[in-house]
C-alpha cells in the first residue's frame, strides 16, 4: 500500500518541480512581467542616431520579395489578390469627369512572403512570451496581448552575413547548420562584428530556388541551430532572420518543430524576419547599414507582411 501511494506522489512532485524550474528559466521577462515588446526595449534614440552614422552612399535597398499566388508559403498558407472596379461594370465611369479607379481585395495569410514574426507568434505548449497562456489572450479575432501593433518602429544597425562565402557555394546546401565558428568566419571575412541592438540577417542563396524548385525550398533549409541561437541571444540582438522561410535549420534534430524560434521568440523576445532579400546588399558588399521597419499595424495579429529598408 505504501509503495502504491508514494509513486504517484513522487511523480506529481517531479512534474511540479520541473514545471517550476522551466518557469524560472524563461519568464517573467527580464524587461518586466507586463512587457509585450521584448528585445526592442534595447532600442532608443541613440540607437537610431548610431545607425544613421552608417549611411555612406545614401543608397536604399528594399528587403522584401514580391508576393503573388505562386510564391511558395508555409504549409497551409496562401495569397490571392483580386482587382475590382466598383460601379464600373461594362466599362462605365463615374460623374461628368468620367472618374474610374482600381481597388484590390486580398484574401491571404499575413505569414506569406517577407514577414515580421512577432513574439506572440511562437509558443511552447501554449505558453508564449513572458508566460502568457493562450487561454488568457488568444481569440479567433486576434490576440489581446503581444499583438504586432504593439511593436514600435525598428530602426537600428543591420548586419548581413554572407554564408555562401563561408561555405563556398552559391546556394548553401540543405542540412547545413551554421555554427558559432561559421558565423565568426563570416564576420571576419567581412570585417564586421555583432553589437547590442543589431538586426542580424543571413544570406544563404536560398531565394534562388523560388520558381525553380519550390518543393525543396519549403521542405528543407540551412540555418542556425541552438548553439548559434544562444550565442546570438548573448550578443543581445533585436531580431534575426534571412532569405529562408523559417530562419533556422529545418528539419530540426530529433523531430523537433522549430526549437530555435521557440527559444528566440518565446523565451527571449527576439523577432524573426523571414524571406529577407539580401542579394543586392551582398553584391554591393554593404555588410552593415541602417535598418528601418515600420510594419502595418494589424491589431491582434502576431505576424505581418513587411518591406523593410536598408540604407547604406
Amino acid at each position: 500500500m505504501f509503495n502504491r501511494l508514494i509513486l504517484p506522489f513522487t511523480l506529481v512532485f517531479s512534474i511540479g518541480a520541473a514545471h517550476a524550474a522551466d518557469t524560472q528559466k524563461w519568464y517573467p521577462s527580464k524587461y518586466g512581467a507586463q512587457d509585450e515588446i521584448g528585445a526592442v526595449n534595447l532600442l532608443d534614440a541613440q540607437s537610431v542616431l548610431d545607425a544613421a552614422k552608417l549611411i555612406k552612399t545614401g543608397k536604399t535597398y528594399p528587403l522584401a520579395v514580391p508576393i503573388d499566388k505562386n510564391l511558395p508559403a508555409f504549409r497551409h498558407r496562401s495569397f490571392h489578390l483580386t482587382n475590382v472596379q466598383p460601379g464600373e461594370a461594362g466599362g462605365t465611369s463615374l460623374g461628368p469627369n468620367k472618374f474610374t479607379f482600381n481597388d484590390e481585395l486580398v484574401v491571404g495569410w499575413t505569414g506569406v512572403g517577407t514577414q515580421l514574426n512577432g513574439i506572440g507568434h511562437i509558443g511552447i505548449d501554449n505558453v508564449y512570451y513572458n508566460g502568457n497562456r493562450a487561454a488568457d489572450f488568444v481569440s479567433v479575432e486576434g490576440v489581446k496581448k503581444l499583438g504586432i501593433e504593439k511593436v514600435p518602429p525598428i530602426v537600428t544597425r543591420g548586419v548581413v552575413l554572407d554564408m555562401t562565402a563561408v561555405y563556398g557555394k552559391a546556394i548553401v546546401p540543405e542540412k547545413t547548420e551554421f555554427t558559432v565558428a561559421d558565423i565568426q568566419k563570416a564576420l571576419d571575412l567581412q570585417g564586421v562584428s555583432i553589437r547590442k541592438g543589431d538586426v542580424v540577417l543571413f544570406n544563404t542563396g536560398w531565394l534562388e530556388l523560388i520558381g525553380k524548385d519550390n518543393q525543396k525550398f519549403l521542405a528543407v533549409e540551412p540555418g542556425i541551430g541552438m548553439e548559434a541561437a544562444k550565442w546570438l541571444v548573448d550578443k543581445q540582438i533585436v531580431a534575426f532572420g534571412g532569405d529562408t522561410w523559417a530562419s533556422e535549420i529545418y528539419p530540426a534534430k530529433d523531430g523537433q518543430e522549430f526549437p530555435v524560434n521557440q527559444y528566440m521568440l518565446a523565451k527571449n523576445g527576439i523577432y524573426n524576419l523571414e524571406l529577407i532579400d539580401s542579394r543586392a546588399l551582398v553584391r554591393d558588399k554593404a555588410w552593415e547599414f541602417m535598418f528601418v521597419l515600420g510594419q502595418p499595424l494589424y491589431k491582434g495579429s502576431t505576424q505581418v507582411n513587411i518591406n523593410p529598408v536598408a540604407i547604406h
